[in-house]
């Protein structure tokens, strides 16, 4: 067997986009798909956002990249605005998800040393969780997807059942330095945190001097219908990991902390050559203006509220395929009934009714459609799912 050139660690599919509008892919043979994966939440303005593409364009004929060596006026200027719509009072840029959440490891077992306290090491995280592909990434999960084949991964986490605060506060002892969970699991399942889970994580913080560390990579960036899932529960982290939204499909991602947290992040303890050049910074600067424009946060909220309520509607009349729907805003989750394989599904929705749809755990399928949907989108996504699931039949059924 020839390897292929583009190393075979995906098992890509017959689409093969070539262009998007809005809401919709176009492929290389012409068809024409609704996009309600949105990259996986990352196109969040859609595709071809007039004012991104524009912002994009402009730096990129002023200044594409220096290097970290200098002063960044550009970095500087986006840091500051989400500092200023957030917990946060300092922010370093990566290139993405898992870089972010690298550095937030690495800021919370810094933040102990520097306390003189490092022995402090072990970070809680939780069952099913998804942190990204990096080696410090899949050992902070417990899926043995992500971790087999790559032994011995790195020493200093322990997991709890998601949602189980009793069992994640039995993990505490003199080693830990603090809890990392994902505000809503998506690639787990589309699984929301519960306000006494995540409350209750906090409280548990505040009272040992833990850390309090969100992964909203897939969940923040106004996915939720406000600008981070955690604003849901009334509390706040001491450090965060975000990326997929803030670049609207450019490579963009970042580590938010609080001034505490951050302490022991001095001079040569971190870095990144490509992190917030001046590309990457036009497109966050540009995503944010869209975002915090008036109105932007409660259109998500709205079409997530129409998209969850047709969802609802539409499942008693397919109860052979679907079961619940979960999630919040336009973070949702349609629950397939056992039997029902997420992939199989997706890949059926997909090839004979154009609808771009992305599988989970927990027998879940997500969608996650571009934060500038439409009530026309909705309706026509609606459509396809119920044509989709009037012909599906598992293939075990056949």
């Amino acid at each position: 067997m020839t390897i292929t050139p583009l190393m075979p660690v995906y098992p890509r599919c017959g689409v093969r986009p070539v262009r998007g509008e809005g809401c919709y892919l176009i492929s290389e043979d012409g068809g024409r798909y609704l996009d309600m994966a949105a990259g996986i939440a990352v196109n969040a303005l859609g595709h071809g956002h007039p004012h991104l593409v524009q912002a994009i364009a402009d730096q990129a004929a002023t200044l594409m990249h220096v290097s970290n060596l200098y002063g960044s006026p550009q970095g500087e200027a986006l840091a500051e605005r989400i500092v200023a719509h957030s917990f946060a009072d300092t922010v370093f840029f990566t290139n993405s998800g898992t870089e972010a959440v690298e550095c937030a490891i690495k800021t919370a077992r810094r933040y102990h040393y520097a306390n003189g306290n490092p022995q402090r090491h072990t970070i809680i995280t939780f069952n099913n969780a998804f942190h990204g592909r990096t080696m410090g990434a899949i050992s902070a999960t417990n899926q043995p997807k992500m971790r087999d084949g790559f032994e011995p991964l790195l020493p200093g986490f322990a997991y709890a059942p998601f949602n189980d605060l009793a069992a994640a506060l039995a993990l505490v002892d003199d080693h830990t330095a603090g809890f990392m969970v994902e505000t809503i699991q998506g690639e787990g399942g589309v699984s929301v945190a519960t306000p006494e889970f995540l409350q209750g994580l906090r409280q548990a913080c505040d009272a040992h001097g833990l850390l309090l560390i969100l992964d909203e990579v897939q969940c923040g960036y106004g996915r939720t219908g406000k600008m981070w899932a955690y604003e849901h529960y009334g509390i706040e982290p001491d450090i965060m990991s975000v990326a997929k939204g803030i670049g609207g499909g450019f490579p963009l991602g970042a580590c938010l902390a609080t001034e505490e947290a951050a302490k022991g992040m001095v001079i040569g303890t971190h870095g990144s050559t490509y992190g917030g050049n001046p590309l990457a910074m036009a497109a966050g600067q540009a995503v944010l203006d869209v975002m915090l424009a008036d109105g932007f946060l409660d259109h998500v909220a709205t079409m997530g509220e129409r998209l969850r309520g047709a969802l609802e509607q539409l499942i008693p009349n397919h109860d052979h395929v679907f079961e619940g729907v979960r999630g919040k805003g336009l973070m949702l989750g349609l629950k397939l009934k056992a039997g029902v394989e997420p992939r199989e599904f997706v890949a059926h929705a997909r090839d004979n009714h154009n609808l771009l749809l992305v599988a989970a755990g927990e027998n879940v399928v997500r969608i996650l459609p571009p934060l500038v949907i439409e009530d026309e989108h909705v309706a026509e996504c609606i459509e396809k799912l119920s044509d989709a699931a009037r012909v599906f039949a598992p293939a075990s059924d056949d």
